[in-house]
């Protein structure tokens, strides 16, 4: 009876190294879609505008800044006013430009009659777009 070696030899050694190709490859793929529509989801519907005579180019709404303090003062854009001349300078801005929107800022204090006089005098000047500004509450973690 005849015996071989009893050595044997080694077997392929197992791979520790991870092959990237396949990910760099969905990568690239990934980034040629998002750079194809990214142009797509800028503007999703386009518009063919009319030309008009009046129509003005970028105009932003006109915004005055209607104030109420602790007392009842009433300001408008920073300077005092008194109420019957509120209702004066309110027609006047309404003139001038009829969509002006008016944020009114009103203390804690003031009364709610208070405030609803001045939105009705600016209501009564024809501004209709009124905006009340608060203040976000504290972050109470």
């Amino acid at each position: 009876m005849a015996f071989g070696r009893l050595e044997r030899t080694p077997g392929p050694q197992p791979m520790s190294e991870i092959n990237v190709t396949p990910l760099v490859d969905v990568m690239l793929v990934l980034v040629v879609i998002f750079i194809v529509t990214a142009p797509l989801l800028a503007s999703s519907i386009h518009l063919d505008l009319p030309k008009a005579d009046g129509a003005q180019p970028g105009t932003a709404p006109r915004i005055v800044a209607l104030v109420v303090d602790a007392a009842g003062q009433a300001y408008l854009d920073d300077a005092p006013v008194a109420d019957d001349a509120l209702a004066d300078r309110l027609r006047q801005v309404a003139a001038q430009a009829p969509d002006t929107e008016v944020q009114l800022r009103a203390d804690t204090a003031v009364s709610y009659g208070r405030v609803v006089q001045v939105m009705g005098a600016a209501h009564a000047a024809g501004l209709r777009r009124i905006g009340f500004v608060a203040q976000p509450p504290l972050d109470r973690r």
